[in-house]
């Protein structure tokens, strides 16, 4: 019987770094965000509390080790660390990861995600609306060193691979204004390092996008992406409550910059439109989502998929398997978004409402596939 992988996406947030001190004060991390939230509207959860590791501090390598022991425990095959390169070798956020790989510890499966993505202070304080740090994109030689740099994560045993390649995700594919180039030039890397080669994974494109197209060798599911930033109702497909809502644009503004209350979906029917039921000619993988509500960082511009319960994560992650179970016996792949981000509402970590019932979930779905 063919074994569901699970990989759930992990934020390196949790720690001082000089840039968050000069931005938003001495020793900001993602739990100053958490630990100031307030409810925003009745029944609103706000704020979240972890229950078992606490506030914890990713410079410790006992936290890192029962992070993975915990992961491990439940199912989850691996995580996805969000990797932070600005191009001309700028990095930000790359302690964490980087103790893991010289430490050797915990052992572990991950990969790598390019959050290749703008910083902009778009919520709130002294920096709200300017750029913070530019993802920017100097051209072969940059991505030649951005390889080097992830050489040797690449060679690592630990390097979660499809057919033996090492899997690479990209955030956000349509931001690389030269694809080819930095398609080929990782392509060759790997070929000059003696890799087997590279499994390059888009994020953050139409559902139609044919990655095959553009050099690259799979997908993963934006339909959570298109759901958050979509400007317009019409980009959403109608149906039951969210039809009702999101035609009713008097009431309903979708657009974040303009927008001064957060925008309440029931988690239950948000889920009828993260997994496709459709099959693709190309490898793709679902992306689930167990929860989700950003006004800890966004306050009344935030978004809330209100009502997330073990049992709608359950039904929610069940079909993702189903999804997965489309592709290849190696790729039947179901990446989690996300194992701890805490300033979204969004992880798996154990809190002190749920306790460890939406691991129990995950776990109950894989055992029983």
């Amino acid at each position: 019987m063919t074994k569901i992988r699970a990989i759930a996406i992990y934020l390196p947030q949790y720690h001082p770094i000089p840039e968050n001190d000069f931005w938003w004060g001495k020793g900001f991390t993602e739990w100053t965000n958490v630990t100031k939230a307030r409810p925003l509207f009745e029944g609103h959860q706000q704020p979240r509390y972890p229950s078992d590791l606490g506030y914890y501090d990713l410079r410790v390598p006992e936290t890192r080790e029962e992070q993975a022991r915990l992961a491990k425990q439940y199912g989850i095959e691996g995580f996805c660390y969000y990797h932070y390169w600005f191009g001309n070798g700028k990095q930000i956020l790359n302690r964490p990861f980087e103790e893991v790989l010289k430490n050797k510890k915990p052992d572990f499966p991950f990969m790598l995600c390019w959050a290749n993505e703008t910083w902009k202070g778009i919520w709130f304080g002294d920096f709200q609306n300017k750029i913070l740090i530019e993802q920017t994109y100097p051209g072969v030689d940059d991505y030649k060193n951005h390889f080097n740099y992830l050489l040797e994560a690449f060679k690592d045993e630990r390097y979660i691979t499809i057919d033996g390649k090492p899997v690479f995700y990209v955030y956000r594919v349509s931001e690389i204004p030269d694809i080819k180039l930095f398609v080929d030039t990782f392509r060759e890397c790997a070929q000059l390092y003696g890799l087997r080669g590279i499994y390059l994974l888009a994020g953050r494109c139409p559902q139609n996008w044919n990655p095959e197209k553009y050099g690259f060798d799979g997908v993963i599911g934006s339909e959570f992406a298109e759901m958050r930033y979509s400007k317009s109702a019409k980009s959403y497909k109608k149906r039951s409550f969210l039809e009702k809502l999101l035609n009713k644009k008097e009431s309903v503004n979708i657009n974040v910059e303009t927008r001064n209350s957060p925008l309440i979906i029931p988690y239950s029917e948000a889920i009828k439109f993260l997994i496709p039921n459709k099959k693709f000619d190309f490898d793709y993988f679902p992306c689930a989502i167990p929860n989700w509500d950003n006004t800890p960082r966004a306050e009344n511009k935030g978004m809330v998929l209100h009502g997330s319960t073990p049992n709608l994560w359950k039904k929610h992650f069940s079909q993702a398997i189903q999804c997965a179970k489309n592709n290849k016996s190696d790729r039947q792949i179901v990446f989690i978004k996300s194992w701890n981000e805490w300033a979204e509402s969004n992880y798996l970590e154990p809190d002190s409402q749920w306790g460890h019932a939406y691991l129990s979930t995950l776990q109950d779905c894989l055992t029983n596939e």
